[in-house]
C-alpha cells in the first residue's frame, strides 16, 4: 500500500463493532480496520502496533491452523499518514451510528489492511457480475457437559437461546428470535434450512447481506428498521430465477427465499483440503449429550406435532461448521470450571508479577502457543500451568463462538470453466463461492471474570423470566421430553 498516495475519498465507511472500525476501498478488494478507544483512551502507538500484531499472529499462527488457511485471511499491520487518518476520520464520521459513536476512530498511523471478504477473492474478471455476501455469525454450538456445571438448565438449553431473553428484557431487540445455534451445527438439511430461515425472519447482528460490497439486509445498528424480506428476495430473484418465470407475491419470496437458504446451507457444508495443520490436532470428542436444545422452536415445534426424536446428521469433517464446532468445543470446563484456574493464576501473579511473559498471557501467539493448546488432559494436578492450558484454550473457544462466517456468491454461465467443487448448483442456477472466515481476535484474558458474572445473570435471568402465555401448551408433553432423555 503506497501511503504517500493515500486519498480519503477512496475510502468509504463500511462498518464497525464494539473494538474496531472498517473502511474499504471504493475500486480495490480491500479494507483497512482500524481500533477504537474512549475518548480518555492511553494507549501509546507503539501499544497499538503490537496489539494489532498480535491480532495478526494469532489468526495466522493459530486461527489459521484450527480452520484452514483457505478460510482466514490474517492481513498485515500498514503504517498510514496522519493528515490521512484526520481527513478519513471526519470524512466517516457522518456515516457512523449514533450507537457506535461513544468511542474513537484511533487515528495514532497504524491499521490493518485485509481482503475485502464481501468480494470474492478469486477470478477477478467475475467482479463484473453482482456478488452477494452472507455474514453469519453463528454463536456457540453445543450444549455444554462439564461436571462444574451448578445449573442443570445449561445442560438443557443453549447459551443463545438464554441470552435472547436477557437481550430483549434490555430493549437490545424487541422479538426473540427462533435461531437456535444447534440446528445450523446439526449437519440436518431441514434443521439447517430452519435455523437461516430464522436468520433472515430476525436478523438481529447474526445476519448480514451484502450486495457489491453494499449492506442490503440485516443489523443496520438501528432496530426500528425493518428488514424487508421482500426486497431482498427483489435483489435475489434474477440470480435464482433468471427465467423470472414466478408470480409476483409473498409466494414468489418464499419461493426465491428457499433457493437462497439451500445455497446457504450447502456452502456450509462444503468441504476443503487445505494445509493448515487443523487435521493433526486431536479432535475435541464431539458431546455425548443433546444435539438439541429444549427452548429451541424446531425443537418445541416437534413436540407440538407429537414427534419424539430430534433429527441430527452430523458435520462433514472438512466443512466450516464443523472446523468452527472443534474450536468452539475447546471450552471443556464451562466458564464455571474456569474461574476458579483463573483466580489461581491470579493468586500467582500476585506473588510472581515477573512470570506473566513466561505463561503467555499476552502473546506472543506463535507455534509455541499453538503447541501447548494440544493438551486436552482433564486432570487437575493443581498447577499454574495446568490452569494456564485451559484458559488459553477457553480464550481460542470463544473467538470460535463469536466469528462470522462470510460466504460470497456470483453466478456463473455454461461459459465459464471453474472447478465444479467450488461450484453450487441450483434448479435452475450456478454460483461460484468462497467461505471465509472473520473477526479471529483472542478474547482477552483479562476478561474472565466478566464472562463469569454475565454467564451467571444471563442464566438467573432465564430462569426467573415470565413464562409465555402458550407455555402450558407444551405440560401435556412432559413424558415426551422424558422419552427424548433417554435416546
Amino acid at each position: 500500500m503506497e501511503s504517500e498516495k493515500m486519498d480519503e475519498n477512496e475510502w468509504r465507511y463500511h462498518g464497525e463493532g464494539n473494538k474496531s472500525l472498517v473502511v474499504c476501498h471504493t475500486q480495490r478488494c480491500v479494507v483497512l480496520r482500524f481500533l477504537k478507544f474512549l475518548p480518555n483512551r492511553n494507549m501509546t502507538t507503539e501499544e497499538v502496533y503490537q496489539h494489532l500484531q498480535n491480532i495478526l499472529d494469532f489468526g495466522k499462527h493459530v486461527m489459521k491452523q484450527f480452520l484452514g488457511e483457505n478460510y482466514v485471511h490474517h492481513g498485515e499491520v500498514v503504517q498510514l499518514p496522519l493528515d490521512f487518518l484526520k481527513r478519513l476520520c471526519l470524512r466517516v464520521q457522518s456515516e457512523r451510528p449514533e450507537s457506535r459513536c461513544e468511542k474513537e476512530m484511533d487515528v495514532s498511523g497504524y491499521a490493518m489492511c485485509l481482503p475485502n471478504l464481501t468480494r470474492l477473492q478469486t477470478f477477478p474478471f467475475i467482479e463484473r457480475r453482482p456478488i452477494f455476501c452472507i455474514e453469519i455469525k453463528p454463536k456457540c454450538g453445543f450444549i455444554p457437559t462439564s461436571p462444574h456445571i451448578t445449573k442443570e438448565i445449561k445442560k438443557k438449553v443453549c447459551r443463545f437461546c438464554m441470552h435472547q431473553h436477557l437481550k430483549v428484557a434490555k430493549g437490545k431487540w424487541k422479538r426473540i428470535s427462533k435461531y437456535c445455534p444447534l440446528d445450523l451445527f446439526s449437519g440436518n438439511t431441514r434443521r439447517m434450512h430452519f435455523a437461516l430461515m430464522s436468520l433472515l425472519q430476525e436478523s438481529q447482528n447474526n445476519l448480514k447481506v451484502f450486495k457489491n460490497g453494499e449492506l442490503i439486509y440485516g443489523c443496520r445498528d438501528d432496530q426500528e428498521h425493518l428488514s424487508d424480506l421482500n426486497e431482498l428476495a427483489h435483489h435475489l430473484k434474477p440470480f435464482f430465477f433468471p427465467t423470472n418465470g414466478l408470480v409476483s407475491g409473498p409466494q414468489s419470496t418464499m419461493c426465491v427465499l428457499k433457493e437462497f437458504i439451500q445455497v446457504l446451507a450447502a456452502t456450509m457444508l462444503s468441504t476443503s483440503v487445505d494445509t493448515g495443520r487443523a487435521g493433526g490436532f486431536k479432535s475435541v470428542p464431539v458431546s455425548q449429550g443433546r444435539n438439541y436444545c429444549e427452548a429451541g422452536h424446531f425443537y418445541t415445534e416437534h413436540l407440538r406435532n407429537g414427534k419424539h426424536k430430534i433429527e441430527t446428521s452430523g458435520l462433514p469433517k472438512g466443512s466450516i461448521l464443523y472446523k468452527t464446532l472443534q474450536a468452539q468445543m475447546l471450552d471443556m470446563l464451562d466458564i464455571e470450571g474456569l474461574y476458579p484456574l483463573y483466580k489461581r493464576v491470579e493468586k500467582y501473579l500476585e506473588e510472581c508479577p515477573e512470570e506473566r511473559s513466561t505463561l503467555l498471557l499476552d502473546g506472543p501467539y506463535d507455534e509455541t502457543f499453538f503447541e501447548k493448546l494440544k493438551d486436552l488432559s482433564m486432570e487437575d494436578n493443581g498447577s499454574v500451568e495446568f490452569a494456564v492450558t485451559k484458559i488459553q484454550q477457553y480464550r481460542v473457544a470463544m473467538t470460535a463462538k463469536d466469528c462470522s462466517i462470510m460466504i460470497a456468491l456470483s453466478p456463473t454461465t455454461q461459459e465459464d470453466c471453474f472447478d465444479q467443487k467450488s461450484i453450487i448448483k441450483t434448479s435452475r442456477s450456478s454460483f461460484k463461492y468462497s467461505v471465509s472466515i472473520l473477526d479471529l481476535d483472542l478474547k482477552p484474558y483479562e476478561s474472565i471474570p466478566h464472562q463469569y458474572k454475565r454467564d451467571s445473570k444471563i442464566v438467573s435471568h432465564y430462569l426467573n423470566r415470565e413464562e409465555p402465555a402458550l407455555s402450558h401448551i407444551f405440560t401435556e408433553k412432559e413424558d415426551c421430553t422424558l422419552l427424548l432423555h433417554k435416546v
